[in-house]
């Protein structure tokens, strides 16, 4: 076993593992405007204008998503609300604080047309320059590559604040761990590091179950979850594993793309992404009666496969994140249900073989349907593979080796899928 991995392992699970209120794209668009507005004088922070310039990417996924709190959907509110009201040092819980009379004001900055929204001409997948002015000073502070890296703040035109072009850089695949790891290495530390220094997971378990029962009792998004359990009182639905499966994810995924004001534990820098890594697990530990040891072991190995599997990929791209994620959930179900490392490589492959393609058209309620089918392919994947039964390397994508199917996943996602993405913001945007 590479041991000597684990601590790399530990670092980028905590790195890329943690909670944030709101799809993080029009979150992130929030820290900016918080933390331009830090730079401006106290007793001069009269906004007369916000100017919000995003990534092509970002742009995408904060059109049509709600922003917790807040009653509406868009950057334009995330940018005007976190200038007046963004809690900073929360990072991607920057919007935590807010209160009825922020939103209302933030409100009456749109309806006073004091902010705009546009797509930056910008390489960057991920991208957010906020400009706070006032009548004396204009504040602009920029966000690139993750959702929390502020590389740049200038007030009135002086640069005050520029990263190094070292802490710019986007880690590459070859300085992360998994340039010398794959999937036997990730299963090896998973499920025999020292349950000590992997209990922090434990966290997306409790964020995510929360998220979950809000969903089901609460009016959010499509309401998917709550349709699930309606028709099982109705007795057109039967309970089980995978309905439970189905309801109980979905139902934390429409709390949060619904605006709920409660965090979900996120994974590779999206809330979506962390629920579907972390609920069809928590179910299939319940539904066994697995103990606290082995929900932290299957939750670890389903966070660290999903970024795995996502490091290969660009932070935002036209493949639908929440599949990849599902794809770490079916590592955590098939141990979970008494499988071995080759089983569980087994179900990835099936799972790439089947749902591949799913594209992301943005965040929205409807990224709920996504989560929830992805879930639905982990746990089809998982009972095929304790059967002996997969996708085998003669068919489509799929390789006989799971490391090199999650390769060509990736070469698709990062390949061909960039001019589907052009399209899907096209049609988005002229709709």
């Amino acid at each position: 076993m590479k041991t000597h991995l684990w601590p790399a392992f530990i670092n980028v699970i905590k790195r890329d593992v943690v909670p944030a209120l709101g799809c993080t794209e029009p979150v992130s668009v929030a820290l900016a405007a918080a933390i331009a507005m830090e730079q401006l004088p106290l007793h001069e922070r009269n906004i007369t204008h916000i100017d919000v310039r995003v990534s092509p990417n970002l742009m995408k996924n904060g059109i049509g998503v709600m922003v917790p709190g807040t009653g509406m959907a868009g950057l334009a509110i995330a940018s005007a609300v976190g200038a007046l009201a963004g809690n900073s040092q929360a990072k991607l819980e920057v919007l935590k604080d807010i209160t009825p009379d922020n939103v209302k004001q933030a409100k009456a900055l749109l309806d006073a047309n004091k902010v705009t929204v546009n797509v930056a001409d910008v390489t960057n997948i991920l991208y957010a320059k906020v400009s706070i002015y006032n009548q004396a000073h204009c504040a602009t502070v920029t966000i690139a590559d993750s959702h929390t890296q502020v590389i740049s703040i200038e007030l009135d035109g002086v640069t005050v604040f520029e990263a190094s072009p070292n802490e710019q850089k986007v880690v590459e695949i070859s300085n992360s761990p998994f340039s010398d790891a794959g999937v036997q290495d990730i299963f090896d530390f998973a499920t025999n590091a020292p349950i000590t220094d992997i209990q922090f997971i434990e966290q997306a378990y409790e964020l995510n179950n929360a998220l979950s029962c809000e969903g089901l009792k609460g009016q959010y998004g499509l309401e998917i979850g709550a349709t699930f359990q309606r028709n099982i009182d109705r007795g057109l639905l039967s309970g089980g594993l995978l309905t439970d499966v189905l309801l109980r994810t979905a139902a934390a995924s429409d709390a949060r793309m619904g605006g709920a004001m409660k965090p979900a534990m996120s994974n590779s820098g999206s809330g979506n992404q962390g629920i579907a890594a972390t609920m069809p697990v928590v179910v299939v530990a319940d539904f066994v009666n697995a103990d606290n040891e082995h929900l932290i072991r299957a939750l670890i190995l389903s966070h660290l496969m999903a970024i795995y599997i996502k490091s290969y990929q660009n932070k935002l791209s036209a493949l639908c994140g929440a599949t990849t994620a599902s794809m770490g959930a079916v590592s955590g179900i098939t141990w979970l249900l008494g499988g071995n490392v080759e089983q569980i490589s087994a179900a990835i492959c099936s799972m790439i073989g089947d749902i591949t393609g799913i594209i992301c058209d943005g965040a929205k309620a409807s990224c709920a349907m996504k989560v929830s089918s992805a879930a639905g392919s982990a746990v089809k994947s998982a009972l095929m593979a304790l059967d002996g039964i997969r996708v085998t390397g003669n068919e489509g994508i799929v390789a006989d080796d799971v490391d090199t199917t999650i390769r060509n996943l990736s070469a698709l996602a990062n390949g061909a899928m960039t001019h589907t993405d052009i399209q899907i913001l096209d049609i988005m945007i002229n709709k």
